[in-house]
């Protein structure tokens, strides 16, 4: 088994849940986070691809800084890009379809596309039930 963690735009989520539920794993879980990559916190990035360059410099943010920020002089205050986690467990044999699908519903080609991350499980129990790993995922 395997755990994929996929950090995604915010917008993207809708058409993710429906590739993961088109390869018959409609169970995943959803949390609300707040990031930055290489896109160092703009918003340009987490916005509509085809607005065209001079919006970005248009769009004024008022980011509130961390007590980090107010005590320590930056050079610039540190933004953070809401995005969307998203976490399900799969059989070892379903994990490159399903990376592929998620890339598939994600890629903008733009920065802030998001990451996918797979890890090792080493069990899984559900509580209702008691079924164990592979049963306990489907």
């Amino acid at each position: 088994m395997k755990e994929i963690t996929a950090i995604i735009r915010r917008d993207k989520l809708p058409e993710t849940k429906q590739a993961l539920d088109e390869l018959g794993y409609p169970s995943l879980t959803i949390q609300s986070v707040d990031g930055r990559g290489k896109q160092k916190g703009a918003m340009c990035a987490e916005m509509d691809s085809e607005m065209p360059d001079s919006y970005c410099t248009a769009v004024k943010l008022t980011p509130t800084p961390s007590s980090y920020a107010i005590e320590h002089t930056l050079p610039k205050v540190a933004l953070y890009v809401p995005k969307r986690l998203i976490t399900i467990v799969v059989p070892d044999d379903v994990v490159s379809k399903m990376v592929k699908s998620i890339i598939k519903a994600n890629q903008t080609g733009n920065r802030g596309d998001g990451k996918i991350f797979v890890s090792p499980i080493e069990g899984a129990v559900r509580v209702r039930t008691g079924e164990k790993d592979g049963e306990a995922i489907t």
